[in-house]
């Protein structure tokens, strides 16, 4: 029978703790990789403010071919339509730049919506947008044609706030 070998104590040589050199280097690798993640996430507010733009001009398309759909199988004679009892005005078989943020259900209290009657067209930003803001426009369909949705550009004023009188250009 063997018994077990019994370890000689370490008289004042015992390690407590890390050194001074590896707590530099755990605080370097952590600034190097700091380095290459921050700017990653550090302004995604453009980002977010992007894609919920495109998502809007999503759902208003969505709304538009829906919209028409039904003014085509109600046989293409109704001047609105009620969807889900929000009541919307069709111009030539689609919405009105009036109603489109009600059939596409885009609320005025996360967007600011601007009819431009002149234009017959809707432009759909954030709610404190301004220039440079991404935005979508919506053009109300002229005679035998589709309306004209405009892709995510930026807001063009000439005083910098999103009014009555801003261009989506």
């Amino acid at each position: 029978m063997t018994l077990p070998r019994v370890l000689k104590p370490n008289h004042g040589h015992r390690q407590a703790g890390f050194t001074l050199i590896e707590l530099i280097m755990v605080i370097v690798i952590l600034g190097i990789l700091s380095a290459f993640a921050l700017p990653k996430f550090a302004d995604l507010s453009g980002s977010a403010e992007d894609a919920t733009i495109e998502g809007s001009r999503a759902a208003i398309r969505s709304s538009a071919a829906i919209v028409h759909a039904q003014f085509l199988a109600r046989g293409s004679t109704d001047t609105s339509l009620t969807l889900e009892g929000t009541t919307v005005d069709i111009v030539e078989g689609y919405p009105d730049a009036e109603t489109i943020d009600d059939a596409a259900d885009i609320g005025t209290g996360d967007f600011s919506i601007t009819l431009l009657t002149a234009a017959d067209a809707v432009i759909i930003a954030g709610v404190s947008a301004g220039n440079g803001d991404p935005c979508v426009k919506y053009t109300e369909a002229a005679a035998n044609s589709a309306p004209t949705i405009t892709a995510v550009l930026t807001i063009n004023d000439a005083d910098g706030t999103f009014d009555g009188d801003d261009d989506c250009d």
